[in-house]
């Protein structure tokens, strides 16, 4: 099995097409169809259904897609080691929740690219699970989470710690009050937000289950939502001044177990740490000293 055939065929299954493989790989789209079909014939199965309106992945191709990932990250993890010679260079990419890199990452991101300019950062957002999901599969060096983590492939270092609170609508009632309202609703980030979950468990102990929720793709429509009575959510207190100075949020706070929150780096285990990404933890952990 050629590793180029790998390329290819995982390149049509994320593109959906061998013309559009094609031209990502800067190819014919005959040289894109043949290693495919010889990649079919070596292992005996068909990988795609091909139709007018492109490729899409059969069950074996599905089967086979994370295999492709996880060499084709491997090889270029082969080829960042060998050209690592101790001076941070090259691409890192690394992931964050959407609130640690409004809240936190500004400072660290301008002192990192300022130390070390050979570097091409790039920064990805997402959930905890999408954030832990994409270092898993390689995608990214590292990524912000919140945590706890415990997963035997990942090392987790902590680097900030959070004061979560739950936020609502201006009002004079009180946290008790707010939550016994009958038509409370939830809004929340999509499924997979770490904030979202804890949430639910801060109701579920005060007996507060099945809620109805509205989702939303954003902090700032989250927020909005909130600031006009739709529903409540849970965010960092330091995320909400200026909403909350200007009176469009009210903030309630939680009690200390439940109010505190780690945010974590965490990596894989058994991926080589490079020069770039050992100087940004590095970077991490001397701004959460200052």
């Amino acid at each position: 099995m050629d590793t180029r055939d790998l390329a290819t065929f995982a390149a049509v299954a994320r593109l959906g097409g061998m013309g559009r493989a094609a031209l990502a790989l800067n190819t014919v789209q005959s040289n894109v169809t043949q290693r495919v079909r010889r990649l079919e014939e070596a292992l005996g199965v068909t990988l795609f259904e091909r139709s007018r309106a492109g490729a899409r992945l059969t069950a074996a191709g599905r089967r086979l897609m994370p295999y492709a990932a996880r060499v084709d990250a491997l090889l270029d993890e082969a080829v960042r080691a060998a050209r690592d010679d101790g001076t941070p260079r090259g691409t890192l990419t690394v992931g964050a929740l959407e609130t640690t890199a409004a809240l936190r990452l500004s400072p660290l991101l301008a002192t990192y690219a300022k130390a070390h300019p050979q570097v091409d950062l790039v920064l990805r957002t997402g959930t905890t699970a999408e954030m832990v999901e994409r270092v898993l599969t390689r995608e990214l060096e590292g990524a912000f989470v919140c945590g706890p983590v415990a997963h035997p492939d990942l090392v987790a270092t902590a680097v900030f710690e959070e004061e979560l609170a739950l936020l609502s609508a201006p009002s004079n009632r009180s946290l008790p009050d707010l939550l016994a309202e009958p038509d409370l609703r939830l809004v929340i980030l999509r499924a997979g937000c770490s904030y979202r979950q804890r949430l639910e468990e801060i109701l579920a102990r005060r007996g507060i289950v099945g809620l109805r929720r509205l989702e939303f793709g954003t902090l700032e429509a989250i927020l909005g939502a909130v600031a006009a009575g739709l529903g409540v959510t849970l965010m960092p207190r330091t995320l909400v001044g200026a909403a909350w100075r200007g009176g469009r949020i009210a903030v309630h706070g939680l009690r200390p177990a439940e109010a505190r929150v780690q945010t974590v780096f965490v990596r894989r285990r058994d991926m080589p740490c490079s020069s770039a990404l050992a100087a940004f933890q590095r970077h991490a952990i001397e701004g959460k000293a200052r």
